[in-house]
């Protein structure tokens, strides 16, 4: 699964530390920076779950929908045939159906 493959989480991401050196990076930009990672992170986290619980959802539907036993169309026509024809009888009469 692609998940497996992820290297870094949240937590990896806020304990992280860089080493200082003369002309190096900007500590408190670095710091907000890997602060929106994280919480693009956490978001991305949030999402995934959420989709993993509807299809969930989606794939138990599914198989309630595929459990149940099909009607052919042929049967369902020839009930609505056979019904319209009683209406036919009951709202014309005997004379109609002759």
């Amino acid at each position: 699964m692609a998940l497996e493959r992820i290297q870094l989480h949240a937590k990896d991401i806020l304990e992280k530390s860089f080493k200082t050196s003369m002309r190096g990076y900007n500590q408190e930009e670095v710091d907000e920076f890997l602060d929106t990672v994280i919480q693009d992170y956490e978001s991305f986290n949030l999402e995934i779950d959420r989709l993993k619980q509807e299809n969930d959802r989606l794939r138990k539907q599914s198989d309630q929908t595929r459990s149940r036993p099909a009607t052919s169309n042929h049967q369902v026509n020839y009930d609505i045939l056979k019904r319209l024809s009683n209406l036919e009888k009951a709202v014309f009469g005997k004379k109609f159906a002759d």
